[in-house]
């Protein structure tokens, strides 16, 4: 039995060779187009990789500081999770805004407009605002025009609409522009932050075709995300602080003020001695002795206060600062070479093996008929004869 399974298994297995040889044959002897496209390949690869700009990318991390006392999962969950890359930990004080959040924040439309005006300098020392940047400074592959182009002359052809422009138009965050949508869509594709689960570490990247400008615009991110969360933060303190101040200075006015009424009172009556002059002249001290607690208790809530706006306000360790990039990170040249040689010699390896035969056969199909019509006239012209 075993003898008559190997027997029928040898010839399978020796007809998969056979195809096996035959096809890797058919492929060397076709050798010469395999080359002819690979070549192909490189041409189309190396007017790929240079037709798209470059790219630089500025990398900035931050290690965000925790209030309160923490609590984490404990035990064998924690430990998993930990191993899974969450982070159990939360903080024990009021706060919504967690690392977590702070991609959302770096991509909303508030942050994006509030970056429009950021004035940012090329290396050539030439002086922009974002906007203006990414206006005109910016370009795109050629390809880009041409797939443009139809946009383009459709709007040729369609009426032209009055536009109302008005020169002192101001960003509303409530009420963008077509452009100024496109510009927020720019900034969010350019600018980017993540968070590593497991450190929390705060991960924002900008990429712009100038070296300096990324940086620089790296660096004001990271300015704007960290005013944005102290304000966030210190918000309730500084409201109490505003209240505190408030409050000491209405007890210092009063305080000033029944001073004076006691040092005007004993101006007046100092060679008095009835009764009635004492009783006055007693509650007169005890208004000022008041006066002077309410104003002491009220200048220690304002210390009190501003230390409570110190304590609130969060500190970002700067882990990588933003840096001018000396390479860029993109096009990655060689990628897209490798990659359009292997298209190249996978697409002509298919032409070789499928296409050619299907279409030989579909050239053979569209001939028979003309044959078969050609035989049978040339049947019934000799039964004629």
């Amino acid at each position: 039995m075993r003898e008559e399974n190997s027997e029928n298994k040898n010839p399978e297995s020796e007809e998969k060779e056979i195809d096996i040889l035959e096809l890797v044959y058919k492929l060397w002897s076709r050798k010469k187009l395999l080359l002819v496209w690979a070549l192909w390949g490189v041409v189309t690869g190396l007017v790929i990789a240079f037709s798209i700009p470059r790219e630089y990318t500025t990398t900035v991390k931050l290690a965000p500081e925790y209030n309160g006392t923490s609590r984490s999962i404990s035990g064998g969950l924690g430990a998993l999770a930990s191993m899974a890359g969450f982070n159990t930990s939360r903080s024990s004080s009021v706060d919504a805004v967690f690392p977590q959040l702070y991609p959302d924040i770096v991509s909303s439309v508030p942050f994006a407009t509030s970056l429009f005006d950021v004035v940012v300098e090329d290396k050539d020392g030439n002086n922009y605002t974002v906007k203006d940047y990414l206006t005109t400074e910016i370009s795109s592959p050629w390809w880009g025009g041409i797939m443009k182009l139809p946009g383009k002359v459709i709007g040729l052809l369609r009426p032209k609409e009055e536009e109302n422009v008005d020169a002192d138009h101001q960003t509303s965050n409530f009420q963008l522009t077509a452009e100024e949508m496109a510009l927020v869509t720019a900034l969010g594709q350019r600018i980017t932050a993540n968070v590593d689960q497991k450190t929390n570490v705060i991960i924002i990247d900008t990429k712009m075709q100038d070296p300096m400008v990324s940086a620089i615009l790296a660096d004001t991110v990271v300015a704007r995300l960290r005013e944005y969360i102290t304000t966030y933060r210190t918000d309730k303190a500084r409201k109490d602080l505003e209240y505190a101040m408030k409050l000491n200075d209405e007890a210092k006015e009063a305080y000033y003020e029944s001073q004076q009424r006691l040092a005007d009172y004993m101006d007046r009556n100092q060679n008095l001695a009835t009764r009635t002059a004492q009783v006055t002249r007693e509650r007169l001290q005890n208004e000022a002795s008041l006066a002077f607690n309410l104003y002491n208790e009220t200048s220690l809530q304002v210390q009190h206060a501003k230390s409570k706006v110190q304590e609130t306000t969060p500190v970002y360790t700067i882990l990588t600062p933003a840096t001018v990039p000396i390479k860029p990170t993109s096009p990655r040249k060689g990628l897209i070479l490798a990659g359009c040689v292997f298209l190249s010699i996978v697409a002509c390896a298919a032409w070789i093996l499928f296409g050619s035969s299907m279409v030989e056969e579909y050239k053979k199909k569209g001939k028979k008929p003309e044959e078969d019509s050609e035989i049978e006239y040339h049947d019934f012209k000799d039964q004629n004869e």
